[in-house]
């Protein structure tokens, strides 16, 4: 029996929700704001907490109600505005802050927004600290704020676009140069619009920019990392050598190549981590990547003597498992790829440039040097349902077992619920590309069904 508390506000990465409906309240913020706030108030210096955006209209009913909790606690509050989550990591660390915070719902519609935190080091907070911070939310916050002479301050920072420029820059190796090459980058109308463009045209490539005029409603709208024909549509009209497309805060990628073919999170995985192995760069005999990576690019590092660990889904258990192992390179095939030499969190512009490193080192297409194993067939389909989870049904249950002994030794099966929505993920991979789909459909029918009743377990 698993005896993990239960987190009511966070999920896999932070609290997410519908703005302006719980838990994505003003309300729920500034509690919020308060109880980190006092958390991370330790010792008698000034603290301080940076705070950065994506582009949704919420993030304007969000954002004061978190400087006005983290004030209330005594904390001075650093302001950036819209910037990638990485770059607020960054941030935290560079100004030596005691908190940094991150207001974005990632991949989501506008109508959905988030909250992410991030400790002192940069990282993600585990899931012990979330839940103490959960806890103190419930206790009676207003007896133990700060006293009058004792408030925070709030101020902007003019520079910090500028800074996340630089350090993004510097990822890039000094010895090289995008000229010549023309790329598409599709900022989801997100955070990285202005910065993800400058960074590319600045190390010499020609530019095609696109989802680059936010509006508080578009983000992530037919555009982003989570459209990928629109990558490849407008990577084939422009002609250019490769696309690269961010979701709406920019720690996750998705590329396309000049024939407007996808590259998914584990072929650049596959990419970076025989180029770093090659040079001596590669840290930890290995990468670490999740449950859902592909089975070929596990057979594939094997064949080059590196190990692949995986860990559950969430690129904040991957950056953790790095620390672990003492590997520098890890993420997920959705794209959240971890490059710890540069960052600390998910960064897709950061590792969209080491992609570029290898291409024009090779001096090849990135049809030619983004290929570097082929993947089993892999089928995976989600399955929404309301109320009790469907895996707890007995049914459910013994249907999961029958798949798993049909693909023993052939192949794997991963049925797991979300993390952030009510959905059941149901994957399965191996050799034959027929048992993947009909294992795969018969039970995402079977949850479905189940789904439908009202009584969802036994």
């Amino acid at each position: 029996m698993d005896s993990t508390p239960t987190r009511r506000l966070f999920g896999t990465d932070g609290i997410r929700g519908t703005a302006n409906a719980a838990p994505m309240t003003a309300g729920i913020a500034l509690r919020l704001g308060q109880a980190a706030g006092l958390m991370f108030t330790r010792g008698d210096h000034r603290h301080r907490v940076v705070i950065g955006k994506d582009t949704r209209l919420s993030g304007y009913m969000i954002e004061p109600a978190l400087v006005a909790g983290f004030i209330g606690a005594g904390m001075d509050v650093t302001l950036v505005g819209p910037l990638p989550t990485p770059a607020i990591a960054m941030l935290t660390r560079s100004l030596r802050a005691d908190l940094g915070v991150m207001i974005s719902a990632s991949h989501n519609p506008y109508q959905d927004n988030g909250i992410k935190l991030f400790g002192p080091d940069g990282f993600k907070l585990s899931d012990e600290q979330e839940l103490e911070i959960e806890a103190m939310m419930d206790t009676d916050l207003p007896t133990r704020l700060a006293a009058p002479d004792k408030l925070g301050r709030a101020a902007r920072l003019d520079d910090a676009r500028g800074r996340y420029i630089e350090v993004a820059k510097a990822s890039f190796p000094r010895r090289l140069r995008l000229d010549g090459l023309k790329i598409v980058v599709d900022c989801a109308n997100g955070a990285a619009y202005r910065v993800a463009p400058t960074v590319l045209w600045e190390l010499g490539a020609t530019v095609i920019p696109v989802g680059v005029s936010p509006d508080g409603f578009n983000i992530n709208r037919g555009c982003g990392s989570t459209v990928p024909d629109h990558l490849s549509a407008q990577v084939l009209e422009h002609q250019a050598h490769l696309g690269i497309a961010l979701d709406g805060d920019a720690d996750r990628l998705l590329m396309a190549d000049e024939r407007g073919e996808l590259i998914d999170g584990d072929q650049i995985l596959a990419l970076v981590a025989q180029s770093w192995a090659r040079g001596g760069r590669l840290r930890g005999g290995g990468i670490v990547a999740t449950v859902m990576s592909n089975l070929g690019l596990e057979r594939h590092l094997s064949s080059q003597g590196l190990a692949l660990h995986r860990t559950k889904v969430g690129d904040r258990y991957v950056a953790e498992r790095m620390r672990e192992i003492g590997t520098n390179l890890g993420g997920e095939q959705s794209g959240h790829l971890i490059l710890s030499d540069f960052a600390t969190t998910g960064d897709g512009l950061i590792a969209a440039l080491q992609v570029l490193a290898v291409i024009v080192e090779q001096g090849r297409a990135a049809s030619e040097v983004c290929r570097a194993f082929t993947p089993l067939p892999q089928r995976l389909r989600n399955v929404r349902f309301h109320g009790t989870s469907p895996l707890t049904n007995r049914q459910i249950q013994d249907a999961i077992r029958a798949a798993e002994a049909d693909l023993d030794g052939v192949g794997r099966l991963l049925i797991r619920e979300s993390g952030t929505e009510p959905l059941v993920r149901v994957m399965a991979e191996a050799e034959d590309e027929q048992l993947v789909g009909r294992i795969v459909d018969d039970l995402c029918e079977r949850i479905a069904s189940l789904a439908r009743q009202p009584e969802a377990a036994e």
